[in-house]
């Protein structure tokens, strides 16, 4: 049974020359999940009320002034991603037709945290007792992850289904060769570097028709096409990237009682994908093609194989403000809470498609390589609260609660009308349209707490639970509503402190199996009763940081 939560069309995301933008791009770019030192990321990054962790200056800035020394930290990482997939059947049948399962696996290191802060004793037993300024960079997101799925299929295939999107739409092939053609802006360029290729065809007799190097012309009035044999299909793809916070950080203790402090912070966006489909005949001689030679006669061949490649790189910057607080209204007991500005965001992405078939003869192989499509434009990304309350029990344990919220609903496209069509406008306003209708509010709750058997040892755990921020799908004609999903992982780790200014961090965390949906084309023989694949991908990671950090 085709899914509609969590499912990516694939299809979907093929460029054209004049927009590239989505409400799914404002939310992946705009999605935190917070890194830091190893200290905050084993305590579940609950630190709105805490401070004293450079780790936890991005969730709130008051957290610096906590701190009686000035500190240096840095933190090296390792991401350790599994993927496993596995076909889904299809509606009526128990047999998928990716039918094998495949795990994959990728290691990524990186420094999610480097950061100082200098801290300044006024000298005043009550009042403005001490001040903090610092720089530290924190890591708010990452992705690292790679899908490979592989089966047999002898009835739909990626190239035919291709074909058939691009059948009846008007398309002819005189289109598809122009020199001027990814300027066209009723192409996608899927279609043309599969005709280009040689992975489509047009018929003869039907101006607007194709058929896929897999598929067979059956008749010709009225117009059929067959499938006649197997296709060892293959599906890939890789996400990686990394988005960082830099704070300029000022902090001040007010009587050891009030914590104030501000963040101006810049993010630092970069982030890669690419994907392939790859075909290849079981039996050649069951997908015979005819092509018109240079000497004007017709020659016959046979399919042999063909790969399909997406290529899709971001980087982008932006900057925002944040302001937070810290009260201590009894021994032990402490509150917090942070606001963050919307981020302007400036986003630069560049695209890139591609395709390969070869035949038994190989003078009839094709390759096409689309030009590099540079897109650039901005964004607002939501305003965040955060809310927490901690305990500590003397010098023994701590025990810490935070709550933030997001509206991305409120995400928003900008964009200056007199330097844009009346076409671009509308394509912008729609897009803020559609992500009001499928994005809302998202809720984190974070969970931390510390134990310390000893006076240099401390033993830490947390948890963190967040409700999905999509809350309904466009299929292009209206909003389809989704069921609310949640994501959660745990965390562990341990912590030295020397008796000098050394201190040492160590953090795992494990972020639990999310699954997603993925069409790799269209269903296009639902007539015929045939669904086209749907692959089940499970997603899950773990994170290992050390923190090396000194006082003075």
């Amino acid at each position: 049974m085709k899914k509609t939560a969590l499912t990516i069309l694939l299809t979907m995301a093929a460029s054209v020359l004049m927009h590239a933008q989505s409400a799914y791009d404002a939310w992946l770019f705009s999605e935190n999940n917070y890194e830091g030192t190893a200290r905050s990321v084993a305590m579940g990054n609950a630190f709105t009320a805490l401070g004293g962790d450079l780790g936890a200056v991005t969730i709130n800035p008051a957290g610096s002034a906590v701190a009686p020394y000035s500190q240096l930290t840095i933190t090296p990482s390792l991401t350790f991603s599994a993927n496993t997939s596995v076909g889904v059947p299809y509606e009526g049948s128990s047999d998928p037709y990716f039918q094998r399962t495949f795990k994959s696996r990728m290691t990524r290191a990186g420094i999610p945290n480097v950061g100082f802060t200098f801290n300044f004793d006024t000298g005043r037993k009550s009042g403005l007792k001490r001040i903090t300024a610092g720089f530290v960079m924190n890591r708010t997101n990452s992705w690292c992850e790679d899908i490979y799925a592989n089966g047999i299929n002898s009835n739909t295939s990626f190239l035919a289904a291709t074909a058939a999107e691009m059948s009846g739409q008007g398309i002819t092939t005189d289109m598809l060769l122009d020199a001027d053609a990814y300027r066209n802006p009723d192409l996608y360029w899927k279609d043309i570097v599969a005709y280009r290729s040689g992975m489509v065809s047009g018929i003869t007799s039907h101006p607007d028709a194709y058929i896929g190097a897999t598929e067979t012309l059956t008749s010709e009035d009225p117009l059929e096409v067959a499938q006649e044999g197997q296709v060892d299909q293959t599906y890939g793809r890789s996400i990686t990237g990394s988005k960082y916070e830099y704070l300029f950080n000022a902090g001040a203790n007010i009587s050891d009682f009030l914590y104030i402090g501000i963040n101006l912070g810049i993010n630092s966006l970069s982030y890669d994908y690419a994907r392939y489909f790859k075909e290849k005949a079981v039996d050649p001689e069951d997908f015979k093609n005819s092509f018109t030679g240079q000497d004007g006669l017709v020659h016959d061949t046979f399919f042999s194989r063909a790969i399909y490649r997406y290529e899709y790189s971001t980087t982008g910057s932006g900057v925002f403000g944040k302001l937070g607080i810290i009260v201590t209204p009894a021994k032990g007991l402490r509150f917090g809470a942070a606001i963050q500005t919307p981020t302007s965001n400036e986003i630069k992405e560049k695209r890139r498609e591609s395709a390969v078939t070869e035949f038994t003869d190989n003078s009839f192989n094709g390759e096409e390589n689309s030009p590099v499509a540079e897109f650039q434009y901005k964004f607002n990304s939501p305003f965040r609260a955060n809310f927490g309350v901690a305990y500590t029990f003397g010098k023994m344990a701590i025990l810490s609660v935070d709550y933030e919220v997001a509206d991305y609903g409120s995400m928003r496209f900008k964009y200056d009308r007199h330097e844009m069509t009346e076409d671009d406008i509308e394509y912008f306003e729609g897009l803020n349209e559609e992500i009001e209708n499928s994005y809302g509010t998202a809720h984190y709750l974070r969970v931390g707490a510390e134990v310390r058997p000893v006076s240099t040892i401390a033993v830490r755990a947390g948890y963190n639970l967040s409700t999905s921020a999509q809350t309904a799908t466009y299929d292009g004609t209206e909003f389809i509503p989704l069921d609310r999903t949640y994501g959660h992982n745990i965390s562990f780790g341990l912590g030295y402190n020397s008796k000098k200014s050394f201190f040492a961090d160590i953090a795992c965390r494990y972020t639990f199996a999310t699954d997603e949906y993925i069409l790799p084309y269209s269903d296009y023989r639902i007539n015929d009763g045939f669904y086209s694949p749907e692959i089940l991908s499970r997603h899950s990671d773990w994170k290992v940081l050390l923190t090396l950090g000194w006082r003075f």
